[in-house]
């Protein structure tokens, strides 16, 4: 079992595979891509999308609380964990109007997703262009052989890194990939439904704090006119 498994974990496969994906995985999402792509491995295992949601509406039960007493400028006392729960709550707090916030809102969603999909799209491209870098090391290993048929003990390389390769292809697009791109998309999806529900309901509280109707004054009492004696006779 040790000699297989030593026989299976050949780096220069291993590293065929990957550094090729790899590079082409650069070459279409970017430097900017890949480093969003080793970032989001840090969140993989550590995001609680659930929590967060929790945490982030008994927040707003605060923020709510918060409105009815002291206004929208007090927002910004209530704490929050989650960065951008914290930045909405100031945002909130310093808006000129309720349209100003809904536009920040709108472009950090937008901006957290564009950077949620870069990662995922460089994933995603791993996954598909690992197979075909083990087809090209296939084809490099068949090449091999077939240079060597002159001398049998002289196969066994060329054989090992055609099917080594296609063996590493499959399990870093099937494997590695393509789970974590998956797991990145279902947290992405999770997160910014949870983020734009907030906002959303923050807009509401803060339509409903600045529509709210001013009381009327009364209006001043007609004063009765006494008949004059005159009048009266």
């Amino acid at each position: 079992m040790t000699e297989l498994l030593a026989d299976l974990l050949q780096p220069g496969p291993i590293a065929m595979v990957l550094a090729g994906s790899g590079a082409i995985a650069m070459a279409q999402q970017g430097i900017g891509g890949t480093l969003s792509a080793l970032r989001a491995l840090h969140p993989l295992l550590r995001a609680r999308p659930g929590a967060d949601r929790d945490a982030a509406r008994a927040a707003l039960h605060q923020v709510d609380a918060v409105v009815e007493l002291y206004g929208l400028v007090r927002t910004d006392r209530v704490k929050a964990a989650h960065p951008f729960v914290a930045d909405a709550l100031v945002t909130l707090a310093n808006a000129r109007d309720v349209e100003h916030f809904a536009r920040w809102a709108e472009d950090a969603l937008c901006d957290r997703s564009e950077r949620h999909n870069r990662a995922i799209l460089w994933w995603t491209t791993l996954a598909d262009t690992a197979p075909a870098m083990g087809m090209a090391g296939t084809i490099l290993g068949l090449i091999a052989m077939f240079r060597a048929m002159s001398d049998p003990s002289a196969v066994g390389p060329g054989m090992a890194l055609a099917l080594l390769t296609t063996l590493y292809g499959v399990i870093v697009a099937n494997a590695v990939a393509g789970p974590i791109a998956s797991r990145l998309a279902q947290l992405s999806a999770r997160e910014i439904g949870w983020q734009r529900a907030l906002v959303e309901r923050m807009t509401v509280i803060a339509r409903r704090e600045i529509e709210l109707p001013v009381a009327q004054p009364l209006p001043a009492p007609v004063p009765i006119r006494r008949p004059s004696p005159r009048e009266a006779a």
